[in-house]
C-alpha cells in the first residue's frame, strides 16, 4: 500500500492505495537504491501474509512508464478530490456510475481487530472535470465523518483508453472540510 495524508481542522488524515502485488511475502521496509531500484524486505513472522516465502528480499525496478493509477484522494466540504496520473476520458471520468462508494467503521476497543461496522453507501452525486483533465471533483451525498470511505472508480478510463491498474482508494474522514 501507499498513502498521502493532509491535515483537516487540525486533524491528520488520508487515503490508502495498492501499490504493489506479487511479492514473495509481506513487506516490512523499503529503501531506494544508489541506482534507483525501489528494494523490499519482508517476513512471515508467525502472522499469516500474502505471498508463500518465510524471508524476502527483492528489488522493483522502474521501467520509466507511469502507469494510470489514482495518485492521490483528497476531502473536501462536499466531497473528495481525486487526481490521476494521466489525462481522464471525459465521457467515463464525469458519469456518476464510474464511481461507487461505501463508508464503515470499526469498533475501538482494547482487543486487537473488529469487524466493519456501521456500513453506509454514500452515492456520487455530481462530478465536475478539471481543467487539465487529470483530475475530478467528486460531490458525495452521504459523507460520514469518522468513517474510511471505500472508493471505487471501475469506470475511469484514461483519454487514451487505458484502464486503471488498481481501481480502489481508501480515505479515513476524520474530519470533513468546512
Amino acid at each position: 500500500m501507499r498513502a498521502t495524508t493532509e491535515q483537516v481542522k487540525g486533524v491528520w488524515q488520508g487515503a490508502c492505495y495498492p501499490f504493489r502485488e506479487g511479492l514473495g511475502n509481506g513487506v516490512l521496509a523499503i529503501e531506494f537504491s544508489d541506482d534507483g531500484y525501489l528494494i523490499t524486505g519482508g517476513t512471515n513472522r508467525g502472522w499469516p501474509v500474502r505471498g508463500n516465502k518465510r524471508f524476502v528480499l527483492e528489488r522493483i525496478e522502474y521501467t520509466g512508464k507511469v502507469p494510470f493509477e489514482v495518485q492521490r484522494v483528497s476531502a473536501r466540504p462536499r466531497g473528495f478530490h481525486v487526481r490521476f496520473t494521466a489525462p481522464l476520458d471525459a465521457a467515463t471520468a464525469t458519469r456518476t456510475d464510474s464511481y461507487r462508494l461505501r463508508a464503515f467503521t470499526h469498533i475501538y476497543q482494547a482487543d486487537y481487530g473488529s469487524p466493519e461496522v456501521d456500513e453506509t453507501f454514500p452515492t456520487v452525486a455530481d462530478v465536475t472535470l478539471d481543467d487539465d483533465g487529470m483530475g475530478v471533483l467528486l460531490t458525495v451525498d452521504g459523507l460520514v465523518e469518522g468513517h474510511v470511505h471505500d472508493l471505487h472508480f471501475d469506470g475511469v478510463r484514461a483519454r487514451d483508453g487505458a484502464t486503471l491498474v488498481h481501481t480502489v482508494a481508501y480515505y479515513t474522514l476524520n474530519r470533513i472540510p468546512e
